[in-house]
């Protein structure tokens, strides 16, 4: 996704607002250039989330990569997306032209305030937290199962996989050899 809408005038209020509301909330950021911020939300289940926030000429753009292209499954995994964006506030999911899956959305610069942008980080905090576990059952589940197996078949530390257990054990009963389920 491109970081293009920024104008090379920015709005010095909205531009303060925004720098205000990550500094009261002791978010970690950077300007890397006018009308650009680049904030760090740390996350559970996905450790962190990078969200760029654009000022452009009528709307702040919210922009947030939560995760690559799947591997497999990507109608499933788009449907899934798809089916929250009606619930969700501020922003929506999105793919780039590699099927990258992204969180975006706009603030019109009238309503940029500090408890607008703590909304929206918020809520690109939350969904893609909450969200990315099952992306990657969905997207990458084999992937997983071939990982874990592996590991303990060697003995290796399965820690980074934890959130995975249930999931990466679970067993296709027709396959009667031990298959994991291709689902």
């Amino acid at each position: 996704m491109g970081h293009g809408d920024s104008t090379g005038d920015e709005t010095p209020n909205v531009a303060g607002v925004i720098a205000a509301a990550l500094e009261e909330r002791e978010l970690s950021y950077e300007r890397p250039e006018p009308g650009r911020f680049v904030v760090t939300l740390p996350g559970t289940k996905k450790l962190q989330t990078i969200c760029w926030l654009i000022i452009g000429t009528h709307a702040v753009r919210v922009e947030a990569f939560v995760c690559r292209q799947p591997d497999e499954n990507r109608e499933q995994l788009w449907s899934y997306l798809l089916q929250h964006n009606s619930r969700m506030y501020g922003v929506a999911y999105s793919i780039d032209s590699v099927g990258d899956i992204y969180l975006v959305g706009r603030l019109g610069l009238h309503a940029v305030t500090a408890d607008e942008i703590d909304r929206v980080l918020g809520s690109v905090l939350t969904y893609a937290d909450e969200h990315f576990n099952t992306m990657l059952e969905i997207g990458f589940g084999t992937s997983i199962r071939r990982e874990w197996d592996w590991r303990v078949s060697r003995g290796e530390s399965l820690a980074n996989l934890a959130a995975f257990a249930e999931f990466a054990q679970r067993r296709d009963p027709r396959a009667g050899s031990g298959e994991t389920t291709d689902s």
